[in-house]
């Protein structure tokens, strides 16, 4: 059975879209099967793997509303061993039809239920808010990823966050834990980055995982070529931060590259 993470943060610009990328490109060449659920209205994880949004026809919006079945909604992409399920402008319009739906915080985990034994992972990237569609992702998740920039504001909404995170967990979705939390835009030059990373630390202690991802130019312009970091530029060191993501969280989940290839997802013993 495949391990569901989503990324989530309701605050923007935090690099959650990159790191929904990156993260399941990096799971995909380190040959693991994944598949990137495309979750934000917006189609940034979309793109940023070559897909042009305005060309997808069904995806995320139709799993939402129960039209197809999740396996006629994915598509393959250019990065080994990772799919996709799109979306597309539709996706603005599925809060407001999801709000007199039976069971609707629970429609993506019915609709992933049919393919999550066919993935090591599975990757949802959040919508920048806390509606209903980030709901229905942290119902259909195992676990959340929250990315937190080395920026003055860092722990702006964070606490909004895991309460809601809290809410989901004791309402809808018991099974779902926090992953960790991950420092992106990290720019070594700045003094304020290192005081970040310090009271994140201080606050969040053995949630915070060891990867940090450094702000990097080769990074932030892989999407305008709609491709992860790891195909845009597999030396730079944005790939090498997301490479070394993925295998901090295999670890994490008892996992490592020589157990490569559809392996059931096994929580750890902790």
């Amino acid at each position: 059975m495949g391990k569901i993470i989503a990324i989530a943060n309701q605050k923007g610009g935090v690099g959650k879209t990159t790191t929904a990328i990156n993260l399941s490109a990096s799971f995909g060449v380190l040959e693991y099967k994944t598949l990137l659920v495309d979750a934000d209205p917006q189609a940034n994880a979309t793109s940023g793997v070559g897909i042009e949004p305005t060309t997808v026809e069904r995806g995320t919006y139709e799993a939402l509303i129960g039209e197809g079945d999740a396996r006629s909604l994915i598509v393959g992409t250019d990065t080994p061993n990772l799919d996709l399920m799109p979306a597309h402008i539709d996706l603005v319009g599925a809060e407001i039809e999801l709000i007199s739906t039976e069971e609707r915080e629970h429609r993506l985990a019915q609709a992933l239920a049919p393919v999550v034994d066919e993935y090591d992972f599975i990757i949802i990237d959040c919508s920048p808010s806390l509606g209903l569609i980030t709901v229905n992702s942290l119902a259909a998740a195992d676990a959340v990823l929250i990315p937190v920039q080395c920026e003055y504001f860092a722990l702006e909404g964070l606490g909004k966050l895991l309460n809601t995170i809290k809410i989901v967990q004791d309402q809808i979705n018991p099974r779902l834990s926090i992953e960790g939390i991950l420092l992106t835009m990290y720019d070594t030059r700045l003094r304020l980055a290192n005081q970040v990373v310090d009271e994140v630390r201080t606050h969040f202690q053995d949630l915070v995982l060891n990867t940090i991802i450094h702000r990097n130019t080769r990074l932030g312009e892989a999407p305008s070529y709609g491709e992860s970091i790891i195909m845009h530029d597999a030396s730079s060191k944005g790939s090498v931060n997301y490479l070394n993501l993925a295998r901090e969280l295999l670890q994490r989940n008892n996992l490592t590259q020589i157990d490569a290839g559809s392996k059931p997802f096994q929580a750890p013993n902790n």
